[in-house]
């Protein structure tokens, strides 16, 4: 099974090359790979103690910093290598602060396994949620590298717990232990025969809570905001807006909008606002002229990066992107930490947190553009209704933070 797993690897490193002429985001995975080893051999010598931590993309990034920063606390003398496997997480924090080598993983051949643990050694790594390459994993076990997962969750659904699965369990194998997120990825290791299993819960909770003690302000946001009630949409795609233009077209001039589009192409981005009929201001424009008055505008498209978690703290009701698609449910904590209420699509099922608030009542799933119109109407002309969910979502956060102290009492070399 794993000569066959090789040769379609090959054949596929072989597919993306060719991919690339024709897709920008292909290109960044392609052309970024190039530059891994070029990368290691300046940011790590062969006396650097360094421990290793491996994203999926931008999610698993920001699930897995709070171990991270505090990694990099307990073991100052180490160097801390975090790879991705996504364009979408690497170019995103490339540069971010808390790494001192940021890299693509190389594609899960024998030989670039081999020569990327040789480049960067660890002492210690991090697998987080998921991505379980086989290649690396064996090699990590054949150096006798201790190797972790980090905020794991496992579905019944998934390989590993079906007959035909026994590659994958054996990818398993060479974990020395996996931190999850619950009871139940705890119940399904077990059933296939791993008991070096540890419930920790999700540390995104840590990440969010952690968000409070910084910074939030942002003087455009508070101008425009204007002391009025705010919708922030975060995170949205088509799907989402095509059902949100109409009520914002149609909602009282007292009531802001402030719009983070997921996809920030320019095209699309003009679209979205040519849909609109309500005075709307682009933040690329806010860049250019510094003496527009942001008050007087009742939609603020965000068509940049960055800083989404910031702008949730002036909202009053938060609408996140993705529930109404089947690309999966963006970040619903960050919102939920600010005591913000929250309505979502429907398609929410493989994201514990948010069956969570929705069954505590926290967060709104809505179906349809009526339920969406009628979802937003009680949060904005109900304050106590918006301030009592919203309490809820807080009071949630704070009530699951803790995964990264329990990951780090039970780690060791």
């Amino acid at each position: 099974m794993l000569f066959l797993y090789n040769l379609i690897l090959v054949f596929a490193s072989q597919v993306v090359k060719l991919l690339a002429i024709f897709s920008p985001k292909i290109k960044l995975f392609v052309d970024g790979r190039k530059e891994v080893f070029t990368i290691l051999q300046k940011k790590i010598t062969s006396n650097d103690k360094t421990i290793w931590f491996h994203a999926a993309s931008l999610g698993e990034y920001e699930q897995g910093l709070p171990v991270i920063e505090k990694i990099k606390i307990k073991y100052p003398n180490h160097k801390i290598v975090i790879s991705f496997f996504s364009p979408s997480g690497y170019e995103v924090r490339k540069n971010n602060t808390v790494a001192d080598a940021t890299v693509y993983l190389p594609l899960d051949t024998k030989t670039n396994a081999k020569k990327f643990l040789q480049a960067i050694h660890p002492e210690l790594v991090f697998f987080i949620k998921y991505e379980y390459w086989p290649n690396y994993l064996n090699e990590l076990q054949k150096l006798n590298i201790k190797t972790y997962l980090i905020s794991g969750i496992f579905r019944e659904n998934q390989a590993f717990f079906k007959a035909y699965g026994g590659f994958y369990r054996n990818a398993l194998k060479t974990f020395d232990y996996f931190f999850v997120q619950n009871e139940s990825s705890k119940k399904l290791l077990q059933s296939i025969g791993f008991n070096n299993v540890k419930i920790s819960g999700d540390t995104r909770f840590d990440r969010v809570v952690s968000i409070l003690e910084r910074d939030n302000s942002l003087d455009f946001i508070q101008q425009f905001k204007d002391n009025k009630t705010t919708i922030v949409i975060g995170s949205s795609w088509p799907k989402d807006e095509n059902l949100l233009v109409n009520y914002i077209n149609n909602a009282p001039d007292n009531v802001k909008f402030i719009i983070a589009p997921h996809n920030i192409k320019p095209e699309q981005i003009q679209e979205l606002k040519n849909s609109i009929s309500k005075k709307t201001i682009l933040f690329s424009d806010v860049r250019t002229c510094r003496e527009l008055s942001l008050r007087e505008y009742q939609i603020f498209i965000i068509d940049t990066i960055g800083i989404l978690t910031k702008i949730y703290s002036y909202a009053d009701i938060a609408y996140i992107g993705g529930g109404f698609g089947t690309a999966g449910l963006h970040n619903i904590l960050e919102p939920a930490t600010f005591g913000v209420p929250i309505i979502i699509g429907p398609n929410y099922s493989n994201f514990a947190e948010a069956i969570a608030l929705v069954h505590q009542e926290g967060c709104i799933s809505v179906s349809n553009v009526n339920e969406l119109n009628e979802a937003l109407d009680n949060l904005i002309f109900n304050e106590d209704i918006r301030h009592e969910k919203g309490h809820i979502c807080a009071t949630f956060v704070q009530m699951n933070k803790g995964a990264t102290d329990i990951i780090l009492k039970n780690i060791k070399f």
